[in-house]
């Protein structure tokens, strides 16, 4: 019997760069157990190239990225969440829609390259950075061993991983 397939939502305000690398990371690393999305509170409208530059050089499929609105996933027929991430500390700090089902959330913050000035070697270090800091997360997660925790233990343990690594 197979387990059950999770869907989790990324988060962040411009949906333009960390959300978008978190769906595509989890979508490679939780394949047939988990399903990612992302979105954003005011999304950017575009993908930022740099983050699409290094998901390309990763071979990761980037053929659905997109920057949308968190509200595309709080509307009837829209996939009911598990979980949902928010990885910026703006997305964080705003107030959600109420997502149907109650998924388990957690804040799993990072600094923001797109926010970063400076040449194109210190923002393509930026968005490595970043990769890196929601691959380990992810990593971790998938890993988790879902059926065997209660509600209480999991919720501790996905706060546990957003101040990690």
């Amino acid at each position: 019997m197979s387990e059950k397939e999770y869907n989790v939502l990324f988060l962040c305000t411009g949906n333009s760069a960390r959300s978008i690398m978190a769906e595509a990371i989890l979508n490679r690393e939780g394949q047939g157990r988990f399903k990612a999305f992302s979105a954003g509170s005011h999304p950017a409208g575009a993908v930022r190239p740099e983050a699409l530059q290094l998901l390309h050089k990763l071979n990761f499929n980037t053929d659905d990225a997109r920057s949308k609105d968190w509200a595309e996933f709080a509307v009837p027929g829209a996939p009911e969440m598990d979980f949902v991430f928010t990885v910026c500390d703006n997305a964080a700090k705003e107030v959600c829609p109420v997502w149907p089902g109650q998924p388990m959330s957690a804040h799993w913050g990072v600094p923001d390259p797109a926010a970063v000035e400076g040449n194109e070697s210190e923002k393509q270090v930026a968005y490595n950075d970043t990769f890196r800091m929601l691959n380990n997360r992810i990593s971790i997660f998938v890993n988790l061993p879902m059926s065997s925790l209660d509600k209480v233990s999991l919720q501790k343990k996905l706060e546990d991983i957003g101040t990690s690594v």
